[in-house]
């Protein structure tokens, strides 16, 4: 199947259990991923995860049977998966901003989120360039955090953390691993790298592990850091700076794997930073590990 066929066999599965339990791991199969990977191409592409997809869908549902069925307030909510009206009330009234009892009112107004469905476009004028290389595995020296994409926690608190660590004595600490060399494979200074968690807190939510990290020289010693091994990939690498880093990410999903005949592998991304330059902004590349499609 097309890349595009299997994210919306994934979505057929969530539609279809809305009124049951959801097992991401099952949508994740139907998409062809593992479920960290499919977490984070949802999150990146729609800007939801799987399971605020799903509550959103859910909430819209119940609004549509508010209106037009005289269904009890406490029934809906256990057809929803609410463990009680209470919790069912605050959910409806953050997605439409009245309560369920209030959206039986005449003229009231509410928030309907539609089924999504994943479609390859083609949009001119907006060349991704890229390069593909095979990389030996190395090793790294890490500092690491969880985060999760709940209310967009991840694109505030993973700047704080760099914010803090460049302000700590870890900073120079690392640095010194290295001697602020570039490192052999990378070619960078400093490395961001997002990878499975190795625990899942909440599987209902989005959440993966980002550390700070540079790389060893052979044979070098992570010190007070821990010491982190890159498997062998094959990485499509896209040019971006401190700016647009988010921006070439998401498209990266919304546009560049829809249309390649590559897929994600189970690996870390990278993010690799180079030295900065007066007076410019600082250059950085992304690095997506990938293998050649299944055709079958």
């Amino acid at each position: 199947m097309e890349w595009s066929e299997r994210m919306n066999a994934a979505i057929s599965y969530i539609e279809d259990n809305l009124t049951g339990k959801i097992d991401y791991g099952e949508a994740a199969k139907k998409a062809c991923c593992s479920t960290f990977h499919f977490q984070r191409m949802f999150f990146a592409i729609i800007g939801l995860t799987p399971a605020e997809y799903a509550r959103r869908r859910r909430l819209t549902l119940a609004a549509r049977e508010l209106t037009s069925g005289n269904m009890k307030v406490i029934d809906l909510a256990v057809k929803y998966g609410y463990d009680s009206p209470d919790s069912f009330t605050r959910a409806f009234r953050n997605v439409h901003g009245i309560t369920p009892r209030a959206a039986r009112g005449p003229g009231v107004k509410l928030t309907a989120y539609p089924r999504i469905s994943f479609n390859i476009e083609l949009k001119g004028g907006n060349d991704m360039d890229y390069t593909i290389v095979e990389k030996k595995g190395f090793d790294i020296a890490l500092t690491r955090r969880q985060f999760s994409t709940n209310e967009g926690q991840n694109f505030v608190k993973i700047p704080q953390f760099w914010q803090e660590f460049l302000k700590s004595p870890d900073n120079a600490a690392m640095a010194a691993i290295n001697g602020g060399k570039a490192g052999a494979v990378t070619g960078g200074c400093t490395l961001g790298i997002c990878m499975e968690p190795d625990e899942i807190k909440d599987p209902q939510n989005y959440e993966f592990d980002y550390g700070i990290a540079v790389e060893l020289p052979p044979g070098g010693k992570a010190g007070k850091f821990e010491k982190y091994a890159v498997p062998a990939a094959t990485w499509a690498v896209f040019d971006c700076n401190i700016d647009n880093l988010q921006d070439v990410t998401k498209r990266i999903y919304s546009e560049w794997f829809p249309s390649t005949g590559y897929e994600h592998d189970n690996k870390p991304e990278l993010e690799i930073y180079f030295p900065e330059v007066p007076g410019k902004l600082m250059q950085c590349q992304i690095w997506i590990p990938v293998v050649k499609k299944n055709k079958k």
